[in-house]
C-alpha cells in the first residue's frame, strides 16, 4: 500500500528538478498549437526517465500512460496544457522568456511541469497501485477550438477509456500551500464576437456627407448591454465585453469601416444560443436604422465547466488530508473560461486551483498580464497532491 508520506517525499526529491524544468519552460513559452520546442523538452525528460508516452496528438500534444498492476481495472486523466500567450514579459525575471512577445503568463509552465512531476512519481510507483494513469500534455488551451476539443476527436480519451480526469490551474488569488475546489457549475462558456461596421468615409468637417461607423459603434455598443441589464435571466450570471474598437481615422477624419471585438459569457446553453440571437437581431437592425452595413460572426467557444459533484469531494477530502483542512479554499464561480470543459463532458471531471502568490516574497500579479508572478515553490507539492489525489481516486 502507498503511504502517503511516501508521496510527499518523492515529490519534494524531484522537486528541483521540477522547478529546472519549470523555469526553461517559462524562458521558452510559444503560442497555441505552436508547442514544438516544448513538446520535444517533455519528451526529453520523459526519455530520460523512461516513461512510455505517444507524441504527435494535434501535432505537438503528448500522452503518457503509466499501466500498474490490473491495469485494466480503470482509467484516470491528469491534464496539462503547454501553450503561452501573445504578450511581452515585463517581470525582470532572471529565467524571463527569451521569445521577445510571447510569455507563460497564465502559468501554463507550472502546469506542464507539474504534470512531468506527477509522471515521473506514478512511474516510480506502479507496482503498489492497480489501473492506469493516463497523462495528457495538450497543446492550444488559449486559442478556439481549443486543443482539449481536438485531442477528444483524436480519440485521446479512449484506448484506453478515460473514466475520471483531473486539471489543475495556477490561482494568485491564493496563497502558495493552498488549494481551492468547487462542485458543480464553475467556470462560464465563452464565445468571441467579430463586429464590422461598414459606413461611408469622408472629411470630419463635413458630417452630413458620410455614414459615420464611428458613431454607430458606439450606439451598438452601449445597445448591446441590454443582453445583459435587459434581457438575461436574473438567475444566471452573464457577461458582455468588448475590448478591442479599431477606426482608423484621424482628428479629421471619418474612416469607412470600425472593427469591434469582445466576448460573451455565461452559464446556460438555452440562454447562451438564445442571446447569440439578440445579439444579432440589436446589432443588424441598429446598424441599418443609421445607414451603415455590418458583418457579425459570433465563434462558439468553450462550454461552461461542471465539476462532477462526488469526484470534487472526494479530490477535495484527499486534499484536505495532504495539505491540511485550513489550506483548502471554497471557490466561486467564476466567468473566465477553460476547454477542459471538453474533457469534463466525456468523464467525471474536476478542475481544482494552486496557489501561487507569496506576501512573504512579494509574489503576486494577475493572470494575463505581463508583470505575473508565481511562486514556483508550488512545485515542491503540487505534484504529491495531484498524484495523492488519483490515487485515492482509483480506490474509490
Amino acid at each position: 500500500m502507498i503511504q502517503i508520506e511516501e508521496i510527499k517525499r518523492l515529490s519534494v526529491d524531484i522537486s528541483e528538478e521540477i522547478i529546472k524544468h519549470r523555469r526553461y519552460l517559462h524562458q521558452h513559452p510559444e503560442l497555441s498549437f505552436q508547442e514544438f520546442e516544448t513538446s520535444k523538452y517533455i519528451q526529453k525528460v520523459l526519455d530520460q526517465h523512461q516513461i512510455e508516452y505517444t507524441s504527435g496528438i494535434v501535432k505537438t500534444g503528448i500522452v503518457v500512460l503509466i499501466r500498474g498492476k490490473n491495469p485494466a481495472k480503470k482509467t484516470i486523466a491528469l491534464r496539462g496544457d503547454m501553450d503561452a500567450l501573445p504578450i511581452l514579459e515585463d517581470t525582470n525575471l532572471p529565467f524571463a522568456s527569451q521569445n521577445r512577445g510571447v510569455m507563460h503568463a497564465c502559468g501554463h509552465d507550472i502546469h506542464t511541469s507539474s504534470l512531468l512531476g506527477c509522471a515521473i512519481i506514478l512511474n516510480q510507483l506502479k507496482d503498489k497501485f492497480e489501473g492506469t494513469f493516463k497523462l495528457i500534455f495538450q497543446p492550444g488551451e488559449e486559442l478556439l477550438p481549443g486543443g482539449a476539443k481536438l485531442m477528444i476527436e483524436e480519440k485521446v480519451l479512449q484506448n484506453p477509456t478515460v473514466n475520471k480526469i483531473f486539471g489543475q490551474h495556477v490561482y494568485p488569488d491564493l496563497q502558495v500551500g493552498q488549494v481551492g475546489f468547487r462542485s458543480g457549475m464553475y467556470m462560464a462558456s465563452a464565445d468571441e464576437i467579430y463586429i464590422t461596421v461598414i459606413g461611408k468615409g469622408g472629411h470630419g468637417a463635413l458630417p452630413n456627407t458620410v455614414i459615420d461607423p464611428i458613431l454607430i459603434s458606439s450606439h451598438l455598443i452601449v445597445a448591446l448591454q441590454q443582453v445583459v441589464s435587459r434581457m438575461a435571466p436574473p438567475d444566471v450570471p452573464t457577461v458582455l465585453s468588448f475590448g478591442y474598437i479599431e477606426g482608423k481615422g484621424a482628428t479629421n477624419v471619418i474612416p469607412n469601416e470600425v472593427k469591434i471585438k469582445g466576448t460573451f459569457r455565461t452559464f446556460d446553453e438555452n440562454w447562451r444560443a438564445d442571446a447569440h440571437q439578440k445579439i444579432r437581431m440589436i446589432t443588424e437592425n441598429l446598424v441599418a436604422s443609421m445607414g451603415g452595413k455590418v458583418d457579425l460572426e459570433i465563434r462558439v467557444g468553450y462550454p461552461f465547466l461542471t465539476n462532477h459533484a462526488g469526484t470534487t469531494e472526494r479530490a477535495k477530502a484527499s486534499a484536505e488530508v495532504y495539505l491540511g483542512k485550513e489550506n483548502v479554499i471554497d471557490l466561486d464561480l467564476r466567468m473566465t473560461a477553460e476547454d477542459f470543459a471538453y474533457f469534463s463532458q466525456e468523464a467525471e471531471g474536476c478542475f481544482y486551483r494552486l496557489g501561487t502568490s507569496n506576501t512573504a516574497k512579494n509574489i503576486s500579479g494577475g493572470l494575463h498580464h505581463p508583470k505575473l508572478l508565481l511562486d514556483d515553490d508550488v512545485l515542491k507539492f503540487s505534484t504529491g497532491l495531484m498524484v495523492f489525489i488519483a490515487l485515492e481516486e482509483m480506490k474509490s
